[in-house]
This record gives structure tokens, C-alpha cells and sequence, in this order.
């Protein structure tokens, strides 16, 4: 029998990276504690002094995906782009990149795991969507967006790239027929 060390140097962010990778290989289905472990060589019990099951192992992938999404969508933001029209593309491909490339990370985050998330799930979660939200409201200050209910029209934009995403995804449409829809879709949302 291999003796396998509990301790590791920096674990969590070990599991972590191993789990997005084996969560995009195999889905959510594939994600273990004890297989993390055998990957990550250490004993099948260290996983717990960071998560204390499986679904807390699942709402930190889903808040590290949040933020991760947050970070760009917030460095589109601060960018130098000229109008509110290139940053609500820049959003969207980053969007919709992310989707693709990470669709079963983006289902994890979206998924409905309990009604009382985890306060760091929680407040990444709603740091994305206040990001995208503060850009939605100054551009209709600006008279960028229209007589439009904000909200309702964060939620539009949402569901508009997960659309396209998900068409992407499947392969119903190429990646280049996504990035046309995001233009259309930028247009339809945002005056010239």
C-alpha cells in the first residue's frame, strides 16, 4: 500500500483546479472527494478539512466560476472602449466564451442547489450580476438603452447569451454564427 501525505501545499486551490478540469471532462456526475484526492496524492480524508462534502465542493467551484466571470466582465467595464455598445459585446463574447468553454462549470452556477447558498456563493453570484447591472443602468443615464425597465433588461441580456451559448455548445450554430447573433443581439439592445 503507497502511503499518501494529508498535507499539501496549497490543497484547496489543488482540488479545485482538478475538479473544474475533471467537471469539464466528465460533467458533475464525475466529480469525487476520494478521486481529487487520489489525483491530487493525498490521503482520501484531506479533502474535508476544505470541503465537508461533495456539495460544498460544488458550491466553491460554482462561486470561483462566478468570480471568474465577474473579473472579466468587470475588466471590460473599467476598458478604454468607446461606447456602451463595445463594452455590451466585449460582455457578451466574454460571456458567451465562457460558456462554451466551461459549460458545465456555467450549468453548476446556475443550477438551483438549495434555497440558502453559501454566503461566498452568494455574494459572487451577485457580484457578476451587479457588474453587469451598474453598466445597464448608466447606459440608460446615458440614453444608450431606452425607456427600459433595467432589471428586466439585465435578465434579457442574460438569457439572450446563454441562448446563444447553449446554440454554440450543441453545435447548431459555428462559433462565427454566435458571434453574429451577439451582434445582432448588441444591436437590438443598445442605440446606435
Amino acid at each position: 500500500m503507497t502511503h499518501r501525505p494529508f498535507h499539501h501545499g496549497n490543497l484547496r486551490t489543488v482540488l479545485l483546479d482538478q475538479a473544474e478540469r475533471t467537471l469539464r471532462e466528465g460533467g458533475v456526475e464525475a466529480l469525487s472527494l476520494r478521486e481529487l484526492a487520489r489525483k491530487a496524492g493525498v490521503s482520501h480524508g484531506a479533502p474535508r478539512s476544505h470541503f465537508v462534502d461533495r456539495q460544498s465542493l460544488l458550491d466553491a467551484l460554482a462561486e470561483r466560476g462566478f468570480n471568474r466571470l465577474a473579473d472579466e466582465v468587470e475588466a471590460v467595464i473599467a476598458s478604454d472602449a468607446v461606447d456602451y455598445k463595445q463594452r455590451f459585446r466585449a460582455i457578451a463574447t466574454s460571456y458567451v466564451h465562457f460558456a462554451v468553454t466551461d459549460a458545465a462549470l456555467l450549468d453548476l452556477m446556475f443550477t438551483a442547489k438549495n434555497d440558502d447558498p453559501p454566503e461566498g456563493l452568494r455574494a459572487a453570484s451577485e457580484r457578476l450580476f451587479a457588474a453587469v447591472g451598474d453598466l445597464i443602468d448608466r447606459s440608460a443615464e446615458a440614453g444608450e438603452l431606452g425607456p427600459r425597465d433595467p432589471y428586466r433588461l439585465q435578465l434579457l441580456f442574460a438569457a439572450i447569451m446563454q441562448g446563444i451559448a447553449s446554440l454554440v455548445s450543441a453545435r447548431r450554430i459555428s462559433a462565427q454564427d454566435g458571434d453574429a447573433l451577439i451582434d445582432d443581439a448588441v444591436s437590438l439592445l443598445v442605440r446606435d
